[in-house]
């Protein structure tokens, strides 16, 4: 089923009725174009999942060439670099508005939480992330960004603790396993009755056990 998109080749740019100098609407329908063919490319993918994406089956849910694809998108990775970056920009901005106190406890349970809600809503662009999508790709900009809202507060609660730097790594497995773990069984097994505290839960378990450790130790 093709999108349908503005102008006879469904690829371009709804043509204002105040007229505009010829770079403005030559600047309008590349934009326009671009934003055309990356909500095709997020549609395609939710429906579809990441396996069965590709650039050929994009071109045709665009009714454009492909040449036109790489025109704006060097390749796949690019195209899939941009999707992330505008969804990562969306979870930096909910972690930054998570700030319950001072508290680095608090603060890490409740951005571990976010990044789970925002993992269950996006689950194919959480797919992706998740992903080894090679040496060469990299994180997007707004990716890193989330790793170091994730990973600050986290930081801050080993030095309050006094973890050490392979307790801080264990520690740092061990969320990252759960929030993996969490979000994965709410997308493959929506009809069990999941519920946010069971992560809660386990997030508190985990902390615990690892201050608590580090406490006896020292």
């Amino acid at each position: 089923m093709a999108l349908a998109f503005p102008n006879t080749v469904r690829l371009g740019y709804q043509r204002s009725m105040t007229p505009q100098p010829a770079e403005q609407r030559r600047l309008q329908y590349r934009e326009d174009t671009r934003r055309a063919i990356l909500d095709a490319a997020e549609a395609l993918l939710v429906e579809d999942g990441v396996d069965a994406f590709s650039m050929r089956r994009l071109a045709d849910r665009c009714g454009c060439t492909a040449p036109t694809l790489y025109h704006y998108f060097r390749d796949k990775p690019g195209l899939i670099h941009e999707l992330l970056e505008e969804r990562m920009q969306q979870l930096v901005a909910e972690l930054h508005a998570e700030s319950p106190s001072d508290d680095p406890r608090e603060q890490v349970c409740a951005r571990c939480l976010s990044f789970a809600r925002f993992g269950v809503r996006n689950p194919r662009h959480y797919e992706l992330l998740a992903l080894n999508r090679g040496p060469d790709a990299g994180d997007p900009p707004a990716g890193e960004e989330a790793r170091r809202l994730l990973v600050g507060p986290l930081e801050a609660l080993a030095r309050r603790g006094g973890l050490g730097a392979d307790d801080l790594e264990t520690l740092r497995l061990g969320l990252w396993s759960l929030l993996h773990g969490y979000i994965l069984l709410r997308a493959t097994h929506p009809d069990e009755a999941w519920s946010e505290a069971v992560l809660r839960h386990a997030l508190d378990a985990l902390l615990e056990a690892t201050l608590g450790a580090a406490e006896a130790a020292g």
